[in-house]
């Protein structure tokens, strides 16, 4: 049975969501900014509560009108923190890192840098949506924040780069051509000059032909069916860069945190590096051009192939899951550590505590809470600089780079 109740709202914690006490109960409700005051619909869990706003008695110096109109309106679960000022934002995000080192790392660590650069609105080069069948045709949307099985029809994306959003509203004119199926998921993505669509779902596409005459803006489509294996069914690139995820969504962010790795890994002066997680080998390229001798490691085959084809020997790119092969590049002068947001394999920490050799470790994270607890692991390194990333303004996302070196070390 919910209650109501009135909380003041302290901070912003991991995830977006305000926080706030009541009798001691640590509150957590989401849309809220420092310094409010409101009343909340309560939700009482074992060792905290839930709220939802219900009114904003006093709102908080940081407290802006969201300039998103779905955002309020329709309570669209695609941004989390665009109620506050982006320097508002920031200042959660960096207190995110630092909070999460200390709960979860036990590591004290000082209020990391924030790398601001780029647009905070339009800036996202990639949009994934769920498209839900409504009789012949899909409609295609986020979910709400309150009730995530409740989709928000999408009319516009204030974060995204407008290249992207007429893509789709292209793709949800002919949306009769898509596979049929209860549901979707598909994805527009902007690379260069080119427009990637990835569809998911469906056990068969008797239309793609027509769905891809429709498009003739799409540079490629990959469709991975329920059955899973996803593959390229259009290509129309000349020279077909791999995959249909590994570029940042925030190219100036993202370009500005390559650089800030690249730098981390040359102070070291390596002769030998280990790039672990390495995607398509951007940054094992640019070591390799370096005289740097690298191994880089990789799952997805075509990202693998990709790489291979672009490294002078003697460095080299292995398919395989990291925790898999690490005991074998190691040591390394050094690492590098680019993961998904679940973190490394327990292995992989092992195996870099009890390295022998390894200068440098540069850990890049897209999530403080997995970035601390692998930190966490790793009892014999120290932290020496953590830089946080604002990659997705009006979020709650933040993306992290963590130099560690062994201790004892110089």
């Amino acid at each position: 049975m919910s209650e109501s109740a009135v909380v003041t709202i302290d901070r912003i914690a991991t995830g977006g969501d305000g926080v706030g006490r009541l009798d001691g109960m640590v509150v957590f409700t989401p849309r809220t900014a420092p310094g409010d005051r409101v009343r909340v619909r309560l939700r009482r869990e074992r060792r905290f509560a839930r709220g939802i706003v219900e009114q904003v008695e006093a709102a908080g110096p940081d407290r802006i009108t969201a300039p998103c109109p779905s955002y309020d309106g329709a309570a669209c679960g695609g941004c989390q923190l665009q109620h506050l000022t982006l320097d508002a934002q920031r200042a959660a995000k960096q207190m995110m890192i630092v909070d999460a080192f200390a709960r979860i790392a036990r590591r004290t660590i000082p209020l990391p840098p924030m790398a601001t650069v780029g647009a905070p609105w339009g800036y996202r080069l990639k949009l994934t949506m769920e498209l839900r069948r409504a009789g012949s045709r899909y409609i295609a949307g986020l979910h709400r924040f309150d009730a995530p099985d409740t989709l928000v029809p999408f009319d516009d994306c204030a974060i995204t780069d407008p290249r992207v959003l007429a893509v789709w509203r292209a793709i949800l004119d002919v949306s009769i051509q898509l596979p049929h199926a209860p549901s979707l998921r598909a994805s527009v993505r902007v690379d260069g000059d080119d427009v990637l669509v990835h569809v998911e779902g469906a056990r068969t596409w008797n239309t793609l032909a027509e769905f891809a005459d429709a498009l003739p803006q799409v540079a490629a489509i990959w469709w991975t069916p329920e059955q899973g294996g996803r593959r390229v069914v259009i290509e129309r690139r000349a020279a077909a860069h791999p995959g249909a995820s590994f570029a940042q969504v925030n190219a100036a962010v993202g370009a500005a945190m390559h650089a800030e790795v690249l730098a981390a890994v040359r102070a070291a002066a390596p002769r030998t590096l280990l790039d672990a997680y390495s995607g398509t080998g951007a940054l094992a390229i640019a070591c390799a051009g370096d005289g740097v001798r690298v191994t880089a490691v990789e799952l997805d085959p075509d990202a693998t192939a990709w790489a291979a084809a672009h490294l002078p020997p003697p460095s080299r790119a292995i398919a395989a899951r990291v925790e898999d092969v690490i005991h074998s590049h190691l040591p390394a002068d050094v690492v590098v550590v680019n993961p998904p947001r679940a973190g490394v394999d327990a292995a992989v920490t092992t195996a870099l505590d009890r390295a022998v050799g390894v200068k440098r470790l540069v850990y890049v994270s897209c999530d403080p809470a997995t970035l601390a607890r692998d930190v966490g692991r790793l009892p014999h390194w120290r932290v020496e600089t953590v830089q946080a990333f604002d990659m997705f303004p009006q979020t709650a996302h933040v993306e992290t780079v963590a130099v560690l070196t062994p201790e004892g070390a110089a």
